[in-house]
């Protein structure tokens, strides 16, 4: 009897997907840095059984569709936006996620963009490479304070809420803006809950974490940052696309605000040549929220679990699309 087949559409250390080469026939794409292309996703998942994925992979209904075989989406993220989650649900095809495992090694993340975005760090460690260093003067590369300043969360999930408890330990007042109340981060950590156009006129540092939804695509717009206050920060560790970027270029050119970090883009990955990029108070990283090492291991574990439970008959750990199961 031929074992069921997962194809993995990056290369992963062997020792963290032994618990799936033990029982299944596993294929990865033979590139870590990559991206899978999408004519070989497509050819993999006609006879597959199970795909562990990326957030960058795109898996629609033609991918979903192209064999009778698959039972499994296992996506190596907590967002899952890159995949046709209604598609999958007609087919029954199970999605799962990494929720949770990543939720303080993101958060340790978008604090550290935040500081380093407020002091100019990267600014000044390539100020001091490039030989610039002349010697002292009282404004050299001088930054923004964080603490004792308002942080304005948008998007207070867990990853949201463990931004706030750093902060609060800065001694930051905290406003955030939500679907829904959170009563006990409220009580915890002195949180404000705020409405979106409050939230984004008071924050001294504007953090989103928002997912993306129809409601939040382009949810930052020229008209938001024209409402920011002009020594203000802006901070994106969600997802790019809530982001308007002209807009983002035009008040950070313009003054408007006073810098950005951002960990995600519109499309990723960005060209060098990108004009954010040029921007002397934008700090730009490559969407390394979770990439702790000690967290990716623990996410590919994560989606193995899954894709294990899922092939041996199992509920797995973290369902999206739980009506497949129910």
């Amino acid at each position: 009897m031929m074992k069921p087949y997962v194809y993995i559409t990056r290369k992963l250390p062997e020792d963290t997907i032994a618990e799936l080469t033990e029982l299944f026939e596993v294929k990865m794409w033979e590139h870590e840095d990559i991206p899978a292309p999408r004519e070989v996703i497509l050819k993999e998942a006609q006879k597959a059984s199970a795909l562990i994925t990326m957030l960058s992979d795109k898996v629609d209904m033609e991918v979903l569709s192209a064999g009778e075989s698959l039972k499994v989406v296992a996506n190596l993220a907590v967002g899952f936006d890159n995949i046709d989650l209604e598609a999958a649900t007609k087919r029954g095809v199970i999605v799962t996620n990494t929720p949770d495992v990543l939720t303080e090694t993101t958060a340790d993340l978008t604090f550290a963009l935040l500081m380093a975005s407020a002091r100019r760090i990267v600014e000044a460690a390539e100020y001091i490479k490039n030989g610039k260093w002349g010697g002292w003067s009282p404004y050299l590369l001088a930054g923004h304070d964080v603490f004792g300043k308002t942080i304005g969360i948008v998007g207070m999930g867990k990853i949201g809420e463990a931004v706030a408890r750093r902060a609060k330990g800065f001694g930051m007042d905290i406003l955030y803006h939500n679907r829904s109340r959170k009563h006990e981060a409220e009580k915890e950590l002195g949180a404000v809950y705020s409405s979106f156009e409050d939230l984004v006129a008071k924050a001294d540092f504007v953090v989103s974490l928002a997912p993306l939804t129809p409601e939040t695509r382009n949810l930052f717009t020229a008209d938001v940052f024209a409402k920011m206050k002009q020594n203000a920060i802006f901070i994106n560790a969600g997802r790019g696309p809530v982001v308007d970027e002209q807009a983002l270029y035009d008040a950070l050119k313009n003054g408007e605000i006073a810098g950005a970090g951002l960990d995600v883009f519109e499309k990723e990955p960005i060209s060098s040549e990108h004009p954010l990029l040029q921007l002397p108070n934008l700090t730009a990283i490559p969407h390394i929220g979770s990439a702790s090492t000690e967290t990716r291991t623990t996410m590919i574990k994560l989606c193995c679990t899954n894709v294990k439970a899922v092939l041996t008959g199992d509920s797995p750990k973290t369902i999206v699309n739980k009506e497949v199961i129910q």
